[in-house]
């Protein structure tokens, strides 16, 4: 081996490393979000669900039940419910994810000796998140009716509090009917913006994107026509997910499939939207693909897909909501697993529509018809 001709190969290739500031920045940049990323957002100790309550008892004894299990932090109180099921559609929509129910006969039975049914409904549709919201309300009930015990005597030996907790939506906790959804929603997501990301790069090294620049097209209209076949591309993956996650893993869709194929077609013309932008930031296809990677890393860590955005501070749920993804997962969620309809999930779709506008016309912008 020529120690030369050797030394003279490494000397080139970092300075050819050097003449690639794109590349160069991407290597310092990702290892950076990975750390602040996995450091920060990602926790799997689920706490502070937004919960509702309904307090018929309305007395002393009642808020102080409510205090004890708030005092655990896994639950606050947002807002109150006026009925039960004004509670349930709260849980539905996503407003809570827990919710107390207390009878009104809860303070009376308290001081007479009775048993009093508390009930605690749980959002299980996310095994993770619930697992310790359900296991803090077992032990409010445990240990509040170890200490009237102590406190009763002459035969009381009868429980105060028979609180029972009803998972909702999964009771069982299995995490493929929470995975088989988001993992629609991962594919649709991270496999549509790097397929559309190197559509445009790869017509300009091909050299076909010339033929494209001297037709009379607008650009609007060759930005829709990139986009078009892979609409259909994203309704044939989808139904694939959704029939073998029912046949496999027996994931129900409790909603309705048209809300679900119209709520998707704004989160993959979204999408599509966002790889057209991501195409238009670069000139080669290492180049899109590596800025593709800078999108789908937060859409994994951040979006809800693995872990828990209830877990995650502030910061980490903002940068969440930047992101297509997180809204398509809780309306993909609510209407196959919950069963929601149009009145629940308008939010979501609204802003998937904003995402869809912009996207778009970003990318539409930044296109130019000239090859330079």
């Amino acid at each position: 081996m020529n120690r030369a001709r050797l030394t003279a190969m490494i000397r080139k290739e970092f300075v050819q490393m050097r003449r690639d500031p794109a590349t160069l920045r991407l290597l310092l940049a990702v290892p950076v979000m990975q750390l602040l990323i996995f450091g920060f957002a990602i926790r799997t100790e689920v706490r502070n669900l937004p919960t509702t309550m309904l307090d018929q008892s309305r007395t002393s004894q009642s808020r102080a039940l409510v205090q004890r299990l708030t005092a655990t932090g896994n639950f606050v109180v947002t807002a109150p419910a006026s009925s039960y099921e004004d509670a349930l559609d709260r849980i539905a929509s996503g407003q809570a994810s827990a919710a107390f129910i207390i009878p009104p006969d809860y303070a009376r039975d308290l001081k007479r000796g009775r048993t009093s049914a508390v009930q605690v409904l749980v959002d299980a549709s996310d095994p993770s998140a619930s697992q310790n919201a359900i296991a803090a309300a077992q032990m409010v009930g445990q240990s509040l009716n170890l200490e009237t015990l102590r406190a009763r005597t002459g035969g009381g030996l009868r429980m105060a509090v028979d609180m029972r907790v009803r998972p909702l939506y999964n009771p069982a906790l299995e995490s493929a009917k929470f995975i088989v959804p988001g993992i629609i929603g991962m594919i649709l997501s991270n496999i549509l913006i790097i397929i559309t990301a190197l559509t445009l790069v790869r017509e300009r090294e091909t050299g076909t994107l010339e033929q494209l620049i001297v037709t009379p097209l607008a650009r609007a209209e060759i930005m829709i026509g990139k986009i078009a076949p892979y609409v259909a591309v994203g309704y044939i993956q989808m139904t694939t997910v959704l029939i073998v996650g029912h046949l496999v893993f027996g994931v129900p869709v409790r909603g309705s499939l048209l809300t679900l194929y119209a709520a998707t077609f704004l989160f993959v013309v979204a999408n599509l939207g966002l790889g057209l932008f991501v195409s238009t930031m670069g000139r080669t296809q290492a180049q899109v693909t590596q800025s593709a990677f800078l999108i789908m890393l937060p859409n994994v860590l951040l979006s809800g897909f693995m872990f828990p955005r209830e877990a995650m501070p502030d910061l980490a749920r903002w940068a969440g909501n930047l992101l297509p993804l997180t809204h398509y997962l809780t309306l993909i969620r609510g209407i196959v697993l919950k069963g929601v309809g149009v009145r629940e999930v308008w939010p979501q779709a609204v802003i998937l529509l904003v995402f869809a506008i912009a996207f778009f016309g970003f990318s539409t912008l930044r296109f130019r018809k000239t090859l330079e």
